[in-house]
Formats: C-alpha cells, structure tokens, sequence
C-alpha cells in the first residue's frame, strides 16, 4: 500500500464518536478498537502525470481522543474530486453528519450512490 500524502493532507474535525455510530464502527470492524473519535480529512491524490496535479478525496478514520489514527484502515473514503472546494464542502457535511451521530448512516448513503 502507498504512504499518504500527509504534505496535502488537511484535518477537518476530530468529533467524538456517537452511540449509534459506535455501534456501525463495532460492526464494520474490530470490535475491540479503542476509537472514540472520527477524525475527517481531506487528502490530496497526486495524478500520475509530469506536472503536479492533484485531485482531492474526503477520507474518515476511526481515531483516539489525541487525533492517532491508523492511515492503513479508513472508515471511508470518497471518490476523487477535481476541485478541493468540493471536498472541502462534503468534508463540512459529514462532520455536521458526525456531531449529529449519523455519520455511519451518511457514509452508508454515498457508498451506495
């Protein structure tokens, strides 16, 4: 798997993980995990090409109260978007989507869109 690009990578929200979102989080994956918090960023993608250019991806992790998560294993990561202002507002979503412990059920949506 490729490093990521932590040179564009932009934290949006560190958001306490909701009851029900817990709950998805405990499905999805280890139910053991010591998340508590999301963590939404907005990464950088470099396209394969002689001039630097990027697209731009909304990716969520499960993380601790400090911010550490485990770049390996995201909850979820959006489509490429050519425009940052873009992801920047589907970033603002899904951290509105977290405060209101509905993020699961936001992600859920876009996976099957």
């Amino acid at each position: 798997m490729k490093t990521p690009n932590y040179h564009d990578f932009y934290q949006k929200a560190l958001i306490p993980i909701g009851v029900n979102d817990q709950i998805a989080l405990q499905e999805s994956s280890d139910a053991n995990s010591p998340s508590t918090h999301w963590l939404i960023a907005v990464e950088g993608v470099q396209l394969p090409q002689t001039k630097i250019y990027f697209h731009w991806k909304v990716s969520i992790y499960p993380a601790d109260c400090e911010g550490d998560f485990n770049w390996k294993k995201p909850y979820y990561c959006s489509p490429n978007m050519e425009l940052i202002d873009h992801a920047n507002a589907f970033a603002s979503s899904l951290v509105t989507a977290g405060k209101n412990d509905r993020l699961s059920s936001a992600t859920l949506l876009e996976k099957i869109s």
